[in-house]
Order: C-alpha cells, then sequence, then structure tokens
C-alpha cells in the first residue's frame, strides 16, 4: 500500500483536485437522508471531498490515520478533523447522521478488515442514519482502453470493496441497502506515461516495482501511441446503506370497566 501520508503533498493534483471533489461530494450529499444534520467523513484525506459536504445545515467531521492528510485537512477544516483509525474509530456508538468512506474499502487488506471498518462505521451511526460508501474502485479504472489492454497480464487480487461483499458486510451489522450513484474521476484518466510512473511507485500493489513483470509492463506502456495522452476517466459508483430506525414503544392503558 502508498504511504499517504508521504502522498499528502502530491495527492489532491495527481486525483483530479477540485472538479473530482465537486463530483465526489455532490454523489454522496444525493444519497444522503433529508434530515441528516451530522456526517463523519472516514479517511477524509486532505479534505477536499469533506470541505465540499460541510455547509448547508450538515456539521461534518473528518477522521484519517495518515499524519499528513489530517494535518492537509485540518487546515481546510478548523477544529473538526480527528487522526484515528478506520478500524477503531474514536467516537461513541450512535454519534452521527450518516457517514462516508470515499475510495476507502479498496485498500484494506482484505475481506475481514473491510468488514471490521464497515462495522466501525455501523456502530457510530445514528438508527435511521445512512452509510455511504465506493464500490468496486480498481474495476472503475478500466475503462477498455489500450493501458488497460497492455495491463492485462498483471495479478490482480480479490477485490475487497466489490459491491456484492460490502452488503455482506452491511448486511451482517444491520444495514439494508437504499441508493447508489456514481461521479466522474475527473483528470484521473491514465496516460502511458503516468501509468509507467505508477508501476514504479508502487501503485499496483501486486506488481513489485523493481522486479521483471514491473519492467516488461513498463516496456508495453512505453511502446503505445500518445504518451501524454490521458485516455478516458473512470466513472466511480457509491453504495448507501441505512441503520433501520428505533423501534417505537406504545403503552397501552387498560380502560376502566
Amino acid at each position: 500500500m502508498l504511504d499517504y501520508s508521504r502522498e499528502a503533498d502530491r495527492y489532491d493534483a495527481s486525483r483530479g483536485g477540485e472538479p473530482r471533489a465537486d463530483a465526489a461530494a455532490s454523489a454522496v450529499r444525493e444519497l444522503l437522508a433529508p434530515h441528516a444534520r451530522t456526517l463523519l467523513d472516514v479517511a477524509c484525506g486532505t479534505g477536499l471531498v469533506t470541505r465540499r459536504l460541510a455547509g448547508a445545515g450538515l456539521r461534518v467531521t473528518g477522521v484519517d490515520s495518515a499524519h499528513n492528510m489530517a494535518r492537509m485537512a485540518s487546515g481546510r477544516l478548523p477544529g473538526t478533523i480527528v487522526l484515528g483509525d478506520s478500524r477503531r474509530l474514536p467516537f461513541c456508538n450512535a454519534s452521527f447522521d450518516a457517514v462516508s468512506a470515499v475510495w476507502l474499502l479498496h485498500l484494506l487488506s482484505g475481506p475481514e478488515e473491510a468488514a471490521e471498518v464497515v462495522a466501525e462505521c455501523a456502530r457510530v451511526l445514528r438508527p435511521g442514519g445512512v452509510f455511504v460508501t465506493t464500490v468496486d474502485k480498481a474495476a472503475a479504472h478500466d475503462v477498455g482502453s489500450d493501458i488497460d489492454a497492455a495491463l492485462a497480464p498483471r495479478p490482480v487480487r480479490a477485490a475487497v470493496d466489490h459491491g456484492q461483499a460490502v452488503e455482506v458486510y452491511a448486511a451482517a451489522r444491520g444495514l439494508t441497502p437504499v441508493g447508489e450513484a456514481w461521479f466522474r474521476g475527473h483528470g484521473q484518466g491514465r496516460s502511458p506515461r503516468s501509468t509507467i510512473d505508477d508501476i514504479g511507485r508502487g501503485w499496483f500493489t501486486q506488481v513489485p516495482p523493481d522486479g521483471p513483470l514491473a519492467a516488461r509492463l513498463a516496456k508495453e506502456l512505453a511502446a503505445l501511441p500518445d504518451q501524454e495522452v490521458p485516455r478516458p476517466d473512470p466513472r466511480f459508483t457509491l453504495r448507501s446503506f441505512r441503520r433501520p430506525p428505533a423501534r417505537r414503544t406504545t403503552a397501552f392503558a387498560e380502560t376502566a370497566r
């Protein structure tokens, strides 16, 4: 996995910047319940999306485990960012009306860890609240381009954020599916040159940067035309899940006869 604390300074510029953040925040908002007033943005990164989620009556808190990411987010949203682990969120049960996790689950080590994070998101969610997360992140980058054809020989691990798998994680914590949205990953279309760079810095976790497969893939990519021209942007998918509302108890008084 990339060292996201080291990635912090270049993260926004390499991930579509403001246009992508606008698109992501708008799609998350589409899936929130109308009554939501508080939201926890888990793995908030540099806070670029988090900042756009705030406002219009919605109070947002961000949490991230990477120190430099949290530092940058704090500069954008002073007093609302917490350094913390998504597997052990530093918040009480039922603290938020909504929880978002954009581009997080795909980074986790396997189904057990992903289920653990979803469980934590469910724990801090109030009854009737909504959990929103990206799914199938890696698959979104396969746009059927010549770059994807060149990368096809690489090993790919099973996606821990596969939509059906996330449904299972959510169901185990009593969350039910309620919606879906998508947004364009502005500025994230791959070029051959940028993909070669990504291989060299370990972006493709199953391809050791100093190994023979990395060298072979880089050679194939270097032979493609239009080295600096990005291919189509990916299209990311969001799914939302609701925690059941609290049950109301009704007291029945016996009628005196």
